[in-house]
């Protein structure tokens, strides 16, 4: 249940890691020299776009390669010193790059024929969308020198906080009373309490959870307001309206996208609240439902699984689908590309690193048995298979944006779900369907509240710094807003904020939209597949592999999808509408 990292590196004393080391500094120091000699002039420009390219795809791959090893390490080893010391040095490699990076921008931004330039070479035409996205990119780049004094100071900056936040939480232990002893366990151990059967341990662990966060609450708002504060700065000066507009720009989505999604999911919020004030009746609730409950089982399904179980219940199923796909997920827990283990120093939550130069995929996941960790499994496979599916193209075409990176996980979670509602009586089903509608919950209700959340706190750090107990009032209003009646007032947690890592990464903002485009963007490709099983998988597997390289609204024509009506969201949120009116139906029919 630990993934396997020796096909990146045996160790950083290898001779393998120490060469990759040295060639990167001579990658660097040729890619410089070569820009500053080179890009200053605008002749011969083909040959000079070709030039500059090959260099950055072999300084990217090697670089990537390089990086992803402490990475992964530091995500189940919180304080591995090495590795830590490796990631720094590392991102201070990096930075030497950015004024070859801003010179190559200027050199494209420049050019008034950049089409006439790209229909001249196959290589350019293949990396045509990188280029114009280039181009037009350049009205938000500051000067050489200020692009260059930013790359550094983030090392000092946002990345520090970053870097001090991961340390805080992954390492925070929580006290709680078991069968009457007092322990210290790690925070997504208790979290984890929230699937628990106990009603009783379900709310001491909320409890126990909430009281931790005291721990590091305020050296975690010390962080969050100096990234925020950091981006606040950096967007103003570049330019742009505001973060969002960044965000959506670097999301390769538009205005009008966003608003059709969040118009549909307002719309349809009342049903949402519906849900969870029902689930709160099955569980003794008569005011809404606690925050404590979210995730507790609305009927006995005891089974569990094996780790060996969960890998042949996803493969199985995958293989109704195509036996491409089944075979990834095979091979990935065949040679250990997964790490499943729950233990201390590792991060909570799941993630999939798509490690494109060694055509890869590593998973972490906090695996301990119930369906909804095979759930994440599929999910996080999914992940892994999108880029498997990317592997082949060019590294600078295999980045794709966060709207669209969670189509394959959902689709795929799609299919595990699907496949256990097929095999379940009416108390199974009814606890299946509950468990889609509460992960749906999480991507459309939360995510909104989190969205919420995130354009408030921008809006008062341009002010000032927040407080601890601001921070903790502006969560529990979004929340209110978001959930409604649905959930008990009186019981929602205050310290999401804390709680989720994205808030911390001054890159990441707004990563809470595209979970939310993802779900309901997978949901009406599913409805497509399930209408024509036949033509889909081929035009799909093409699709994923376009990704890199297109705008939202352009890949997702290839699927015959429309991203910006609101009929289209609201089909896909019907398709949810459809499981609540099923859940209610079927826990009426059984007394619940």
């Amino acid at each position: 249940m630990r993934w396997s990292l020796d096909d990146l590196y045996p160790s950083f004393e290898s001779e393998e890691y120490l060469f990759d080391l040295k060639k990167l500094d001579d990658s660097i120091e040729n890619f410089v020299n070569w820009s500053d000699a080179n890009l200053s002039s605008l002749d011969n420009p083909e040959h000079k776009i070709e030039t500059y390219l090959k260099m950055l795809i072999d300084f990217t791959t090697l670089f990537s390669k390089l990086a992803s090893y402490p990475s992964l390490i530091t995500s189940v080893d919180a304080k591995n010193e090495t590795a830590l010391r490796y990631l720094d040095k590392l991102h201070s490699k990096h930075t030497l790059t950015t004024k070859a990076n801003i010179q190559f921008q200027n050199f494209i931004g420049a050019l008034d024929n950049l089409d006439e330039i790209i229909e001249k070479s196959e290589f350019l035409k293949e990396h045509s969308f990188y280029l114009k996205e280039i181009k037009f990119n350049t009205k938000y780049l500051l000067s050489e020198k200020e692009e260059i004094i930013i790359s550094k100071m983030k090392n000092t900056g946002s990345r520090a906080w970053s870097k001090l936040q991961n340390i805080v939480t992954s390492t925070l232990l929580v006290d709680i009373e078991i069968d009457g002893e007092m322990k210290k366990l790690p925070l997504p151990v208790v979290r984890n309490m929230a699937h628990n059967k106990d009603a009783e341990m379900r709310k001491k662990a909320y409890e126990a959870e909430l009281n931790s966060y005291s721990k590091i609450e305020e050296s975690s708002a010390a962080a969050l307001n100096g990234i925020k504060g950091e981006v606040l700065t950096i967007s103003e000066l570049r330019g742009y309206k505001s973060p969002l507009e960044e965000t959506l720009i670097n999301s390769r989505m538009d205005e009008e996208t966003l608003n059709a999604m969040f118009d549909a999911i307002k719309e349809f919020l009342p049903e949402f609240h519906k849900y969870y004030r029902k689930k709160g009746e099955i569980l003794g609730h008569r005011n809404g439902l606690p925050f404590y409950d979210m995730f507790a089982p609305v009927g006995n399904m005891d089974k569990t699984y094996t780790y060996e179980e969960a890998k042949d219940y996803i493969v199985k199923n995958f293989k109704t689908f195509s036996d491409r796909l089944a075979d990834f997920a095979e091979n990935a827990f065949n040679n250990r590309w997964i790490d499943a283990e729950p233990r201390e120093g590792k991060r909570g939550g799941a993630f999939c690193s798509n490690l494109h130069p060694i055509k890869q995929s590593r998973i972490l996941a906090n695996f301990s048995g119930s369906f909804d960790n095979v759930l994440t499994l599929a999910h996080e496979l999914g992940h892994g298979y999108h880029g498997y599916c990317l592997k082949d193209e060019s590294i600078l075409n295999s980045r794709y944006p966060m709207p669209i990176a969670e189509t394959a996980s959902i689709f795929c979670e799609t299919i595990v779900m699907n496949a256990a509602l097929e095999e379940a009586k009416d108390e199974e089903k009814l606890i299946l369907i509950e468990k889609s509608i509460q992960d749906a919950g999480q991507v459309i209700v939360d995510i909104y509240s989190r969205f919420l959340f995130e354009s408030e706190l921008f809006e008062r750090r341009k002010d000032h710094s927040l407080s601890v107990k601001e921070l903790k009032e502006m969560m529990l209003d979004a929340q209110k807003k978001a959930y409604g009646n649905g959930l008990a007032h009186e019981y929602l947690h205050p310290y999401m904020w804390i709680n989720k890592t994205h808030y911390y990464y001054a890159d990441r903002n707004f990563y809470n939209f595209p979970y939310a485009f993802g779900l309901l963007f997978s949901k009406g490709l599913y409805a497509k597949y399930l209408e024509d099983k036949e033509g889909f998988v081929e035009k799909y597997n093409n699709f994923l592999r376009a990704t890199g390289k297109n705008s939202i609204a352009d890949v997702a024509k290839i699927m015959g999808i429309n991203v910006h009506s609101i009929d289209f969201f609201r089909s896909s949120l019907e398709l949810i509408k459809k499981d609540i009116d099923t859940f209610i139906s079927l826990a009426d029919k059984l007394g619940k």
